[in-house]
């Protein structure tokens, strides 16, 4: 049981569903985040009120869930943010399901539940859509980017930058998409997220605010996320050299170095998975020195440090931060050492931790790739190969889809669910891996990965805007720099810093001899033997 409350919690597990079948109970699964204040909220009141607790003790099973630990019960039942209160059948298909409630609202809702259990029983359980496997939506590739510049464009708020109308997230895998096809639109957004979800003080990014002008954040601090926006201010540097993208950046860099660095026993180390928010952040900066930060989650992630040992070494290779890459190789040795075997990562390191699951595969392989462009070493390619390999024997299906793990047949969790983020994280990965491994099938596997969702893109928002920019670098191939030297090289920061964020670097390539060349595809440019020479082969190529 849970001290914090009356209600008498199990854990997710099969445990909790057979009592549930054999008392003819639903179930009530409450997902909460460490990060999360309406989540503890909702403890505090709802759960620690006596009737209440009485009502869920006497008549359903509850499960607490950590959302962040368990990310593949996270996308089967969360219900559009967290908390998430949902209502099961014992073999895990959902009666009913809503977000935060208040104590009045959720005796309501247990009530209604209650009913309708006693009237239909399991027969009222359904399987969400996205459940129900459907066919893919296979289709063509060609015209995915342009579509969605289509979209950047219409969907773009003129008047206080960012897309939509209502609440405004940062979208960074949207404006890094912009940045290189409508640089001006993604960088009114950079200032819009710099001024209205930076905190200037203690640093890191906020999560999202609630209205249209940027208005009333929601201030937690998730790592991916502060990661996200590392890369997008990064990517915004390299293409303007202005400091208005790289101090934004570098601030963030520190607030993860430091608020969510976490030390590990053996003198090593990686970041801690986010920053819970609350009303500290709205006092005053000497008010805030006199008073506690909020909680730290130092558990680490392996999709979370791949994403950000990803950001930093891109921050380091344009800018030549050092800081930045002394952490990103500490945390991508921690991860290396902690959560990765022969190709398979585990979503943490403790009791309970999922192996297999496709985004911490997919941005574990991203980190690799990243670190054997900007860090070089044959056994982080080697390494990377080996987190690929892994992934495409054991989550690809015959259609040649992914799938958001290896299995499981508790509740939901042996229905297939292919999500598309994290195939897009992959492909991306995959195709650096082409790059920096010459082997075609990557790529070629990437592609058709891709192309399964290709059918819906008429559908598409900017929010996977993402998917556009994958799509892009395997229809045309990306611009491959190959450089004959040794990474941290004149030639091979040149490399790095060549204006194209979606480029792949090698370092250390055959057959050079001290100089570098351009390749796009079949097309190969004659060798250029110093930096201008580069830049030239560069602006003749493109």
């Amino acid at each position: 049981m849970d001290d914090s409350t009356l209600v008498e919690w199990a854990d997710w597990g099969p445990d909790a569903f057979e009592r549930a079948r054999s008392e003819e109970r639903p179930v009530v699964l409450f997902q909460t985040a460490p990060w999360c204040v309406w989540c503890a909220r909702m403890e505090e009141e709802a759960f620690a009120n006596p009737s209440v607790a009485a009502n869920l003790n006497d008549d359903f099973v509850a499960i607490r869930v950590d959302a962040d630990r368990h990310p593949r019960v996270r996308e089967r039942y969360q219900m559009g943010g967290f908390p998430s209160t949902v209502f099961l059948t014992p073999a895990g298909e959902v009666l009913s399901g809503t977000a935060y409630l208040s104590t009045e609202a959720l005796r309501s809702v247990l009530e209604r539940v209650r009913e309708t259990w006693e009237e239909r029983g399991a027969d009222a359980g359904r399987i969400p859509r996205a459940l129900q496997d459907p066919d893919p939506p296979r289709g063509d590739l060609d015209g995915v980017e342009a579509h969605m510049a289509g979209q950047i464009e219409a969907a773009f708020d003129e008047e206080y930058g960012g897309w939509g109308t209502d609440a405004k997230f940062p979208l960074p895998r949207t404006v890094e998409f912009a940045l290189k096809r409508d640089r001006d639109r993604a960088l009114r957004t950079l200032e819009a997220v710099r001024t209205h979800l930076l905190d200037t003080y203690d640093g890191g990014f906020y999560r999202y605010t609630t209205t249209r002008d940027w208005g009333e954040p929601h201030r937690e601090k998730l790592l991916d996320e502060n990661a996200a926006l590392v890369r997008a201010f990064a990517d915004a540097y390299l293409y303007t050299g202005e400091a208005a993208y790289r101090d934004p950046a570098a601030d963030t860099v520190d607030y993860l170095t430091t608020t969510l660095w976490t030390d590990s026993d053996e003198g090593s180390g990686a970041f801690a998975g986010s920053q819970a928010g609350g009303d500290y952040y709205t006092l005053e900066p000497t008010e805030r020195e006199a008073a506690d930060p909020p909680h730290v989650d130092e558990t680490v992630f392996a999709d979370r440090n791949g994403l950000a040992i990803d950001a930093l070494l891109r921050y380091h290779a344009y800018t030549g931060d050092e800081r930045a890459r002394r952490y990103a190789e500490r945390a991508l040795e921690t991860v290396r050492t902690a959560l990765v075997e022969d190709g398979a990562v585990a979503h943490f390191d403790g009791p309970g931790a999922e192996t297999g699951v496709l985004a911490d595969q997919a941005r574990t392989l991203g980190a690799l790739t990243a670190a054997g462009q900007v860090l070089g070493g044959r056994e982080r390619v080697d390494a990377a190969r080996a987190v690929a390999d892994w992934t495409i024997d054991r989550c690809r299906t015959d259609d040649g889809t992914f799938l958001d793990g290896v299995g499981g047949d508790l509740a939901l969790l042996d229905r297939p669910l292919r999500p598309l983020d994290a195939t897009v994280e992959l492909a991306d990965a995959l195709v650096d891996l082409t790059a920096l491994t010459g082997e075609g099938d990557y790529r070629a596997v990437a592609r058709e990965a891709l192309s399964a969702f290709a059918g819906a893109r008429d559908r598409m928002g900017v929010e996977v805007a993402g998917y556009a920019a994958a799509a892009a670098r395997v229809v045309d191939a990306p611009l491959v720099v190959e450089v004959g030297t040794a990474p941290g090289s004149d030639l091979h920061r040149a490399a790095l810093r060549v204006a194209d964020h979606e480029k792949v670097v090698v370092p250390d390539a055959d057959g050079l001899d001290g100089a570098a060349r351009i390749r796009i595809g079949d097309r190969v440019s004659d060798p250029a033997d110093g930096p201008a020479a580069l830049q030239r082969r560069v602006e003749e190529f493109t």
